[in-house]
């Protein structure tokens, strides 16, 4: 039966192609499937668990080149809520739905080979979406970042029964960190991944926990006219927006547009600083690195040295990042961390480390 075949023709307008699944029939029992059904059952192969869905997203956000992923989990019953916020090139509004279809990709000229199988295929947030309950972006705008959230049946998609056990760790002959040992949860998943890339900040909690953190780490970052006078907070990045909020219901609004719902109780106790920030998962299992050696003070040291603000060289390191995605569509490269800014007495020096692409 060919593909012009005139039943054919008739019953996908009658029924439509989704009632369709064969575009030839070839005889002896073998059929040649139709392209969306073979898509539907590729994406069903792809994802065989809860902890494949988080593999999957963490693989997206560091294809945004993101520097800082925070990935918030719960359970209710049988539902496993996911929420993954970036501080990658982010997702145009036209494209929220569109990265869901099939074969949708920015990855124009290259895919990328790793531990965990080939990524670029534009396949998958489409097998994500065919296997979860729910699967949407919450936020997301070009060099805003973006805030996934999905929603698993764990009846119907099936996870480790041992979710809070963390894995060992231990360093190789090399100095690298390795697991070791642990049950393949969605923690071990996070913590392989946290260890292939160094360069990465992995922050794993529950929804509250890892909103403190954003409000936390945002103080930091954000310059004083941002968190006293910001009155759009959809200027800033997706992360850095809890950190800019005025009062708890602004908070609980804002926990609630990037897919981390709390109540307002909850958002007072951030506000307050009542609950601890999370640490990187690779600091909470080997603890943070050993600061390098104090030097003897200098006498003779110009003490007219140049200082910029925490806050403005943040911005400046952002308007470099920013600035390197046009370079890198271009030329087929990526960042690998942030741009190293050096401050000295008569000079500010830029370094930018990168990854070529085959």
């Amino acid at each position: 039966m060919s593909d012009r075949d005139p039943l054919i023709d008739f019953v996908t307008t009658v029924s439509g192609e989704g009632y369709l699944k064969v575009e030839e029939t070839l005889g002896d029992g073998y059929v040649r499937l139709r392209i969306n059904e073979a898509e539907r059952r590729q994406a069903k192969h792809d994802i065989r668990s809860v902890e494949d869905v988080v593999v999957e997203l963490l693989r997206n956000a560091r294809d945004a080149h993101a520097h800082r992923i925070f990935i918030a989990t719960s359970r209710d019953g049988d539902f496993r809520a996911l929420t993954m916020i970036d501080d990658g090139v982010g997702i145009p509004t036209t494209l929220h739905e569109t990265i869901f279809e099939p074969r949708v990709t920015s990855k124009l000229e290259t895919m990328v080979m790793d531990r965990w199988g080939v990524h670029g295929r534009g396949m998958a947030l489409f097998s994500v979406r065919s296997n979860v309950t729910v699967a949407r972006v919450a936020t997301s705008a070009l060099h805003k970042g973006t805030a996934l959230t999905v929603l698993t049946d764990t009846t119907a998609l099936a996870e480790r029964a041992d979710q809070s056990t963390w894995p060992v760790v231990d360093l190789g002959e090399d100095g690298a960190p390795r697991v070791t040992r642990g049950p393949h949860n969605i923690v071990r998943r996070v913590v392989e991944f946290a260890c292939e890339h160094p360069e990465l900040e992995l922050y794993l909690g529950t929804q509250t926990e890892v909103l403190a953190t954003l409000h936390a780490l945002g103080k930091v970052h954000l310059d004083v006219s941002d968190l006293m006078f910001c009155d759009d907070l959809e200027r800033l990045s997706v992360w850095q927006r809890p950190a800019a909020c005025s009062d708890a219901a602004e908070l609980t609004s804002t926990a609630e547009n990037i897919g981390l719902p709390v109540s307002e109780r909850t958002a007072h106790r951030v506000l307050a600083g009542e609950l601890a920030p999370l640490e990187p998962v690779m600091t909470q299992l080997l603890g943070p690195e050993e600061p390098e050696p104090t030097a003897k003070p200098d006498i003779y040291r110009d003490r007219r040295s140049l200082r910029i603000h925490h806050g403005d060289l943040e911005a400046f390191r952002n308007e470099l990042t920013r600035a390197f995605d046009s370079l890198a569509e271009r030329y087929y490269v990526s960042l690998r961390g942030e741009p190293k800014i050096t401050v000295s007495r008569d000079s500010i020096s830029v370094r930018f480390t990168v990854d070529k692409e085959d």
